[in-house]
């Protein structure tokens, strides 16, 4: 057991099992080679050759390339190749606020491996006895990861909204938390991660926040995602996280950075360095140079 394992499972894919996927030949993101398969079904939008899955250079703007690549993913999830569908446009980019060569729908991402975002926030509460923080408990109806442990709130970052305003978004719907007490959120960094999943790679950075809660503050769900909220002391939430795989995945990541942070986990423990090293690394980066594509 332990935290670097953690951080291990959201960085492992077979790289032999992904090309890159090309727009005006600069890679975006990684693609599986049977999703592959499937676009190849539709040649006037995608194509392969020896360096990639490339997106007709005819679709030279994002407008052009929205508008003929989320009807593909329409049809592909309608015959149960992708598994969901959320309804929300990702901006495509290299980078997060990068130029956005076209929009994509959230359940797809990982479908071709390209970037996505979302915003995790701790919520803290400062006792005489210690530092504790609330923890989610996933809906059993969600259809990823049910049941499991999760930040107090946490929600992807769609186009067309900003962090913060997302932040505040998320938190009045998944905790109750109002808007003035929201906007106090401290950001404290990103955390990117690549890894492979049945739905292909999500290939992912997270911004996580902190933010400190009055004792007297009770989280409670609006939006049906959460069955319920724990306070736990921050060294039980350490416990969790270093021993179970009770926590969400990526919620292993933001709560590493946390005991980090926090100096819970310091030069002392015997993973430390490495902890550091792979937990703030941008694996994307690494990736399209090991692939030869840029």
């Amino acid at each position: 057991m332990g935290y670097l394992r953690h951080i291990q499972q959201c960085n492992q894919y077979q790289k032999d099992l992904f090309i890159p996927f090309l727009i005006d030949n600069r890679c975006y993101g990684l693609a599986h080679k049977d999703h592959v398969a499937n676009l190849l079904n539709w040649p006037e939008v995608f194509s392969e050759n020896a360096t990639g899955l490339h997106l007709n250079p005819a679709l030279d703007t994002a407008e052009k390339r929205t508008a003929a690549v989320n009807p593909i993913m329409r049809s592909l999830y309608k015959s149960d190749v992708i598994d969901s569908w959320v309804g929300e446009q990702y901006s495509i980019s290299t980078e997060f606020q990068g130029p956005t060569v076209m929009l994509l729908e959230r359940a797809a991402v990982a479908f071709l491996g390209v970037k996505g975002y979302g915003i995790h926030l701790n919520g803290l509460v400062r006792k005489p006895s210690g530092i504790f923080v609330w923890v989610a408990v996933r809906s059993k109806n969600k259809p990823f990861w049910p049941g499991q442990l999760d930040q107090i709130v946490a929600g992807g970052q769609p186009e067309g909204i900003g962090l913060i305003d997302n932040l505040i978004k998320e938190a009045a719907e998944e905790a109750a938390i109002s808007k003035s007490v929201a906007q106090l959120a401290e950001f404290k960094g990103e955390i990117h991660y690549c890894s492979q999943t049945h739905r292909g790679l999500n290939n992912d950075g997270i911004f996580a926040y902190d933010l400190w809660l009055d004792e007297a503050f009770t989280p409670h769900n609006t939006d049906g995602e959460v069955d319920s909220f724990q306070l736990m002391p921050i060294e039980e939430m350490a416990r969790i996280t270093e021993t179970t795989d009770e926590f969400k995945d990526n919620c292993n990541l933001v709560n590493i950075d946390l005991l980090l942070r926090l100096g819970i986990i310091d030069e002392t423990h015997a993973e430390y360095t490495d902890i550091i090293s792979s937990l703030y690394s941008k694996p994307i980066i690494e990736l399209a140079e090991t692939l030869g594509a840029s």
